[in-house]
């Protein structure tokens, strides 16, 4: 994968560990976010040197499209969403690597053909590639996929490493949450699985540790004597578009409370891990779960609202309200709006 100089001052002098070839899979590749957040992702980490120097894509979802349309269509959705000007020398060289396959997911034939063209990425290359399998589908497809995974042997390689990405919401409530759990690790060891929220990749998210835990001034003072309330705001300047197979099912709370809200929650009020490692963070942020005040039923109308929107003007051009949008039930009443007031019942906050 051809490299570009790094922009990060603080990357210069440091040369990045080799990373062994990939074949990744993005299931749901023609979804919202592939466009718009996962095929602009790859192309800035190729575009950073930070891809493997040998790297496949492969992106299967149910349209059936030739490899070149499938390309065709990364590069649009790479060159109107990434965060950076395109380079089409970088482009180009990512593009090429990239392989379409058609068919549900339930499907055995897809997962055959799926299986022949990582085949032969490893083939061509005359090694065993690591295999990484994005999930960017609907919650109920998880379990589906992982299953046939398996059923194909596309679960483990003997001379490289296989991941599943499992994208939020990891289910609908605790009981499909851990359901979901069981039916995955009927299949996978725990070390081959990565639960993701996307929201935890973004810069500012990742720098809120660093942020309160290693700066002497901000530290001393994030606590109820000084900080009267906090407010976490997530607005979209976007509607639904295409994704209410998706979303009418969801709505924003599954969409964007239980999941990025809560953990810019447990960010902004969790206690100093006792390390950075991911256990410890995990813990101290549970225990912010842990001491969110529960509401009680006569309690709900004055610290929650939820709410759809309605057509208007955006961008100086008219917009549907929700009820208009593509494939939208007229009778849907999904919130496309939550707002909740949380109170964080421990010594810090209360």
């Amino acid at each position: 994968m051809a490299t570009v100089k790094q922009e990060n001052p603080l990357a210069e002098g440091l040369e990045r560990a080799p990373v062994h070839p990939t074949t990744l899979t993005i299931f749901g590749a023609t979804g919202d976010l592939a466009k718009r957040k996962l095929l602009p992702a790859l192309y800035n980490l190729a575009h950073e040197g930070a891809l493997p120097e040998r790297f496949n894509l492969i992106g299967v979802s149910r349209s059936e499209m030739p490899h070149d349309d499938y390309r065709q269509s990364a590069r649009e959705s790479i060159l109107e969403h990434s965060r950076r000007q395109p380079d089409e020398k970088v482009l180009d060289r990512l593009l090429d690597q990239v392989r379409y396959v058609a068919g549900t997911f339930d499907e055995d034939s897809m997962y055959e053909t799926l299986a022949q063209t990582a085949t032969e990425f490893d083939d061509e290359a005359g090694l065993a590639f690591n295999r990484a399998f994005y999930l960017s589908t609907a919650p109920e497809y998880f379990a589906v996929i992982v299953g046939k995974l398996g059923d194909h042997h596309l679960e483990k390689l003997e001379d490289a490493e296989v991941r599943v990405v499992i994208e939020k919401p990891i289910g609908t409530n605790l009981a499909e949450a851990r359901e979901l759990n069981k039916a995955v690790l009927r299949v996978l060891d725990e070390r081959q699985v990565f639960r993701i929220d996307h929201y935890l990749g973004k810069e500012t998210v990742q720098n809120m540790m660093a942020l309160r835990f290693a700066n002497g001034l901000f530290e001393p003072i994030w606590n109820r004597n000084f900080i009267d309330y906090v407010q976490i705001t997530a607005a979209e300047d976007l509607g639904i578009g295409t994704r209410a197979g998706y979303y009418d099912k969801s709505g924003a709370m599954r969409d964007l409370v239980q999941n990025h809200m809560l953990q810019l929650l447990t960010l902004l009020c969790m206690e100093p891990p006792v390390t950075f490692s991911a256990d410890d963070v995990r813990d101290e942020k549970v225990k912010v779960l842990h001491a969110i005040h529960p509401p009680t039923v006569e309690e709900v109308p004055d610290m929650a609202v939820r709410a759809q929107y309605g057509a208007g003007m955006a961008g100086g051009k008219d917009v549907p309200g929700y009820l208009e949008e593509q494939d939208v039930p007229p009778e849907s009443a999904t919130a496309s709006y939550a707002a909740l007031r949380l109170e964080v019942d421990n010594w810090r906050w209360a």
